[in-house]
């Protein structure tokens, strides 16, 4: 996983853990005290309960991962028949008896609602020190929203390798001039001006189907496809309202032309390694290209136009 991904998730888990530990730890403690009693165990549970308002289930497991309460819902309700269904093999008992104390799952599926889920874990201790249990809760990560945190990946170049099938027959392929390579010019020169002059601020062109995806500044969240004739013909620019150049770009605005120019001296430098497709993000700053060996690399534009071609061919 990312770094920046890694962090952010360490960051979360330990906010959630500060909301929860001491929480579990009284509650624990208190179930030592009738633990040979399901039946008032579950009755401490309801009024528990609602001390963990976003626990969407509640319950107690012995060592052996046994349950011996209820399942008990954040409304008070049980359902009795959870008692002994062994729970040995769910996703947050893989490590429990490793943690002394205080534990959060690492995020897993539900299998009953199949939401992204996080379970904490607290020991019950007898009053010789024996283990007895846990005290479970079980929580939808979305019941904990953390908006100031968000991911930033850093901007740095990835390489990652496609579908093996295409790339085991790499060599038995040759590329096929498309529609779009024998019009690549006035396609580039009508892109330039649809993201220097139009409000687009992701382009993306597939090469080999002559087609192109556009994201336009002032509908983010739509894109739109346009197949050859469409993006070939000038007249596509007055589907896009004039918009200038955003100052959010972290790409001059001069070197949108000098991208797409490599983009097309990669799709033309090779008849067997060649480009399938390339973007362009001037708001992140971000290249990415496909190659038709499936693989990709995203890269900075700075970078991406610093690369000489012995960095693609070898």
């Amino acid at each position: 996983m990312h770094a920046q991904l890694l962090e952010i998730n360490t960051k979360r888990k330990d906010r959630l853990g500060a909301q929860l530990k001491f929480k579990l730890l009284a509650i624990a403690m208190d179930c030592a005290k009738f633990w040979e009693y399901p039946e008032e165990i579950d009755q401490y549970l309801i009024q528990a309960v609602s001390r963990i308002p976003q626990s969407k289930l509640f319950y107690v497991i012995d060592f052996q991962g046994l349950q011996i309460s209820s399942n008990i819902f954040p409304d008070g309700s049980t359902k009795r028949h959870a008692r002994g269904q062994d729970l040995s093999k769910r996703p947050y008992t893989h490590n429990i008896h490793s943690e002394k104390g205080f534990a959060l799952s690492p995020v897993y599926l539900s299998s009953v609602d199949h939401k992204p889920s996080i379970t904490a874990t607290h020991p019950v201790f007898h009053e010789n020190g024996n283990l007895l249990g846990f005290v479970v809760a079980d929580f939808d990560i979305d019941d904990f929203p953390d908006n100031d945190l968000k991911v930033n990946q850093e901007q740095s170049w990835r390489q990652i390798k496609g579908d093996p099938a295409i790339r085991k027959n790499l060599f038995q392929q040759e590329r096929v001039i498309s529609a779009m390579d024998q019009n690549l010019d006035q396609v580039h020169k009508i892109i330039t001006n649809l993201v220097c002059n139009r409000g687009i601020f992701h382009a993306k062109l597939h090469y080999g189907s002559s087609r192109a995806t556009l994201w336009a500044y002032e509908r983010p969240y739509e894109y739109q496809l346009h197949v050859l004739d469409e993006i070939i013909n000038p007249d596509v620019c007055l589907a896009y309202p004039s918009h200038p150049y955003p100052t959010e770009s972290t790409v001059p605005e001069h070197q949108v032309k000098m991208v797409l120019d490599r983009l097309k001296d990669l799709r033309n430098a090779d008849e067997t390694v060649y480009l399938r497709s390339g973007s362009i993000n001037v708001i992140n700053g971000m290249v990415g290209l496909t190659f038709s060996c499936d693989g990709s690399h995203y890269m900075t534009v700075k970078e991406f136009l610093s690369k000489a071609d012995s960095f693609w061919f070898g």
